[in-house]
C-alpha cells in the first residue's frame, strides 16, 4: 500500500455531513449561519474570518478575503441546504463541498441528529 490509507466508510451506521460554504463578509456568514441553524437545515457552524481565496473565475485568476462558514448537518437535510444556500448567498457560484466524516463523537452525533431532526407534523 501507498503513503495513503484506504478510504474507510463514513462514521458507521450515522449519516452526519460536514459542509464548507464561502462567504464574501461576516455578516453575510452570520446571516447564512443564522438562517440554517433557526430552520434546523443544519446544528451547528463555525464561522472563520480571514481566509484568502485565490481562485480563476470567467478567465481571470482572482484573489479575495472571505468568511469559511464549517457546518454540521445530515444527508437527509443536503437538498435543503444546497437549496438555502443558492436562495440566500449573494455569489453566483456559492461554494458548497460537503464531506462525509470518519468518526463522530457518539454524545455529538446523537446532538446533531436531534437538531437536525424535522419537526414533528
Amino acid at each position: 500500500m501507498g503513503a495513503f490509507a484506504e478510504p474507510r466508510d463514513p462514521a458507521p451506521g450515522t449519516d452526519a455531513r460536514v459542509a464548507l460554504i464561502t462567504a464574501p463578509d461576516l455578516e453575510t456568514a452570520r446571516t447564512l449561519a443564522r438562517d440554517l441553524v433557526s430552520s434546523g437545515t443544519i446544528a451547528c457552524a463555525n464561522l472563520v474570518p480571514g481566509v484568502e481565496s485565490i481562485y480563476r473565475w470567467r478567465g481571470a485568476v482572482e484573489e479575495s478575503r472571505e468568511v469559511l462558514l464549517v457546518v454540521k448537518t445530515t444527508a437527509a437535510r443536503l437538498a435543503e441546504l444546497e437549496s438555502r444556500v443558492s436562495e440566500l448567498h449573494p455569489y453566483e457560484v456559492p461554494e458548497l463541498v460537503v464531506l462525509a466524516p470518519e468518526h463522530v463523537a457518539a454524545p455529538y452525533l446523537a446532538w446533531l441528529a436531534a437538531e437536525t431532526a424535522p419537526a414533528p407534523r
